[in-house]
């Protein structure tokens, strides 16, 4: 898997910058002028068209690093491959580091490039905000109290930059409605360039019962636009200990119900713990009965990173240790007419009846398999593991499924 991050030489790059790496079909079927792209130049001494590129790309010099893993040319490499007419050049570490399509971000002063998204990845999100006005117990993102309303025009640059046929886009923080009127704005520059473009927002929808915010994105008329909300419980209790605030569920149902009323479609998320699981035939119900305007509920496994870490007794549930509420609750709703998934939980812990829920859910960046996993007839279509998982969050029972199994499902 190429790195989200990668060192790399820079020569007439002054500043932090955000580029589109384009090679000859990508430009001639974009709309961006030559400035606003990289030219990505696969091998030493490829004609490089003679335009004013933002940058160029040059491939990186086998076994030439210093202590750093910073790429370091040689002499003749510097001749050959000499920026020409001011052209900035930029010499990765990792020659797949980069590719046609991508968008990245240059910080000359850290040495390193940042891919800000990737073509053909299944999963691009576009982060918000490091703030958030919860506190959750299993939250991966662990919120900062700073001011990074400056992340609004960076993601419109971003958005500026990307393919006008993004296959899907995501939106996650923090708490992306905190940004007020910066969020209506990207939510509109989404629109604008991406209208085909299914756009995704995670959001806890505690702001949608309190602002304005519901006219203000209904106003926009996104074709495409959906908002994942997660709803913990049945009881305002259970909801607000995990979420760690008093009167969220409240601001919750409130903030789902009038984005219900606006036509706002929403997805009800649900993280599976030790506190939640018990009632998840009763949260079921009340999703049916409250919250029938749910397009999709995705009952998700916990992501073993961020405050799970320090919450792991609290938080885990071995997965057979569920199979029995959440198999009642799945059924629940798919026996109603409501779309049903499970996301980031290996179909070999799950009941059979379960298996045909389960989504290749984990985005590509940070999806492993263990080598338990070797030799599974469905390990092209399981979620399997998040890349940093380690002992205490592996479920019991773990096995590769064979044909006879696969055909039970």
């Amino acid at each position: 898997m190429r790195p989200h991050e990668t060192p790399a030489e820079f020569r007439g790059v002054p500043e932090r910058r955000l580029l589109k790496i384009v090679d000859g079909l990508t430009f001639a079927r974009g709309d961006l002028t030559p400035e606003q792209c990289a030219w990505h130049s696969d091998r030493p001494g490829a004609p490089i068209p003679d335009l004013p590129w933002g940058a160029v790309l040059v491939a990186p010099v086998t076994g030439s690093y210093d202590a750093d893993s910073q790429p370091r040319a040689t002499d003749a490499d510097a001749r050959s491959d000499a920026p020409r007419n001011g052209v900035p050049q930029i010499r990765l570490a990792r020659a797949d580091a980069a590719a046609p399509g991508d968008v990245v971000e240059l910080l000359p002063e850290r040495n390193r490039l940042r891919t800000r998204y990737r073509r053909g990845a299944n999963a691009n999100t576009l982060f918000a905000t490091e703030r958030c006005n919860s506190y959750c117990l299993m939250c991966s993102q662990p919120p900062r109290r700073v001011d990074d309303d400056w992340r609004v025009n960076d993601m419109l640059e971003v958005i500026a930059l990307l393919d006008r046929d993004v296959p899907e886009l995501g939106i996650s923080g923090g708490e992306p409605t905190l940004l007020g009127d910066g969020l209506v704005a990207i939510l509109r520059a989404c629109r604008d360039r991406l209208p085909d473009t299914p756009l995704h927002v995670l959001s806890n929808g505690r702001r949608f019962g309190t602002t304005a915010l519901a006219d203000a994105v209904a106003g926009l008329r996104h074709p495409r636009l959906t908002w994942g909300v997660p709803f913990y419980a049945d009881v305002a209790d259970v909801h607000d200990y995990v979420v760690q605030s008093a009167g969220a569920f409240d601001e919750t149902l409130h903030g789902l119900l009038m984005m219900a009323s606006k036509g706002l479609s929403f997805e009800i998320r649900v993280v599976l713990t030790a506190p939640t699981v018990a009632r998840l035939p009763a949260l079921a119900d009340f999703i049916w009965r409250h919250l029938p305007a749910a397009v999709h509920v995705a009952f998700m496994g916990l992501e073993p990173i961020g405050f799970a870490l320090a919450n792991h007794d609290a938080l885990w549930i071995n997965p057979a240790d569920m199979a029995e509420p959440l198999t009642r609750a799945v059924h629940h709703l798919a026996n109603r007419g409501m779309a049903v998934s499970l996301y980031n939980l290996p179909l070999c812990v799950l009941p059979a009846a379960l298996r045909p829920f389960a989504r290749r859910s984990i985005s590509d960046w940070k999806q492993r398999y263990l080598d338990t996993c070797d030799g599974c007839a469905v390990r092209a279509r399981c979620a399997g593991f998040f890349e940093w998982v380690k002992p205490g969050w592996i479920p019991h029972g773990l096995h590769a499924l064979n044909a006879a199994e696969v055909s039970e499902t």
